[in-house]
């Protein structure tokens, strides 16, 4: 690299530290370009994406029908707010409902806004349908969940760093352990006033933690049985990412029926985020039956942006490349690939302690603790050898790669995973 390439990366990470909050910590390399499962920096040198921006990119950088979409309708028509109607929005909400198994949609902008929307929906349904005093009604969430950083959200988050300095916080959580029925049912026999258990199918950035194989379906059963809505979280484990359309959901009727033979577990509010975009342009959803979306009314809930036409051209692309070209499939039989070859590195490695996940979210726990810096300097000499990661609580390394990615090439991203890793053995 030259002395004036060089400069190039460093004026634009100088700007950034200059000009902007430092709210985030990004890996040293400035990229500008993305196709496929690829992405360039400004110097030219390009660089398998193993991040998939959080799972935002599960269809592949720039994919060309996503984009087509994107382009026709910004032609047409970018916005029209919600005081009005456009030709996408319900054609948007029909195709979604109906890939999802689900009565109605209701259209936000971003995964923690998606969130928002849920436990708002939760609680209304709670006073006005379940009987719950006002003010009363309370949802179970897990400890270590991420479901975003609002102020909500953060109120009932285990992380110091997202919560500390940001009080008061808001009440009605009750906090449990994650993968753990004894203490989610003792809180359902012990109060009458939960509306409702937010989970995440796997918790993504508390290190990629799958639970139970029965977890998931015996929790659903549990809400059934006390009249608790089941909110899945599935803005990072959605759209094909664990080897299934939802990692939640069994037998849902969905569109794709890659989840078929599966558990049957299907959320009473499905939240979706990420990869609805197609990550090119900001779109999330609750999903719900007409007995629960039925409590909304005019003025209730909304958003500028929520259901504009571009986004609904945009996410019903995104929805039609994972149908089409077979992503969940795809992510499950490279997920497995995956997780073999790690494991039979891992037998005699002394940096790696396991590797855990499902289709293509991965994680590699690192030998070290989560306040060293071993995992983050594997992350950098993995970017000087062509692969971009980013470590999650200190000693977690999370690979979660887009969908769209070829045998050849994990097998490629494989080797050069293990060799990086064998440079700190």
């Amino acid at each position: 690299m030259s002395v004036a390439q060089h400069t190039l990366s460093q004026e634009a990470m100088a700007l950034e530290n200059k000009y902007g909050a430092q709210n985030y910590h990004p890996l040293p390399v400035v990229l500008s370009r993305g196709e496929g499962v690829y992405v360039w920096d400004v110097e030219g040198k390009i660089y398998y994406d193993f991040l998939s921006a959080y799972s935002s990119v599960n269809q592949g950088h720039c994919h060309p029908k996503i984009l087509s979409a994107l382009n026709e309708q910004a032609n047409e028509l970018t916005l029209t707010s919600r005081a009005f109607y456009n030709d996408k929005l319900g054609k948007y909400e029909k195709f979604t409902t109906e890939y999802f198994g689900y009565d109605k949609l209701l259209p936000i902008n971003t995964g923690a806004e998606a969130v928002e929307t849920a436990i708002k929906l939760c609680r209304k349904w709670a006073y006005e349908v379940k009987g719950i005093d006002i003010n009363d009604a309370q949802i179970v969430v897990c400890k270590n969940n991420f479901h975003g950083r609002t102020t909500t959200i953060i109120s009932f988050s285990s992380d110091p760093v997202a919560r500390k300095n940001f009080g008061p916080y808001t009440e009605g959580f009750i906090k449990i352990e994650y993968d753990n029925l004894k203490e989610l049912e003792d809180v359902l026999i012990n109060n009458d006033n939960v509306a409702g258990f937010l989970v995440e199918p796997i918790q993504g950035e508390a290190g990629v933690f799958v639970p139970s194989e029965d977890y998931l379906v015996k929790a659903k059963a549990l809400c059934d049985k006390y009249n608790v809505l089941f909110i899945a979280d599935e803005v990072q484990t959605g759209i094909a990412r664990t080897g299934r359309l939802l990692a939640s959901c069994g037998n849902c009727n969905c569109e794709t029926k890659s989840c078929e033979g599966t558990p049957d577990v299907k959320p009473d509010i499905l939240v979706l985020g990420k990869a609805l975009s197609g990550g090119v342009y900001p779109v999330s959803a609750v999903l719900a039956n007409n007995e629960i979306m039925g409590v909304i009314r005019p003025g209730n809930h909304g958003s500028t942006f929520g259901g504009n036409p571009l986004a609904s051209a945009v996410a019903m692309a995104a929805l039609e490349v994972v149908k089409d070209e077979r992503l969940a499939e795809n992510a499950e039989r490279l997920g497995i690939i995956f997780r073999e070859a790690m494991n039979e590195y891992i037998k005699t490695s002394k940096i790696c302690k396991l590797v855990r996940g499902k289709g293509l979210l991965n994680a590699v726990v690192i030998n070290d603790t989560e306040d060293g810096d071993t995992a983050w300097e594997i992350c950098l000499r993995l970017r000087d050898n062509g692969l971009l990661a980013k470590p999650t609580h200190g000693n977690i390394i999370r690979f979660a790669p887009p969908l769209v990615m070829t045998e050849d090439q994990l097998k490629e991203c494989i080797n050069i995973i293990i060799s990086t890793l064998k440079e700190f053995e």
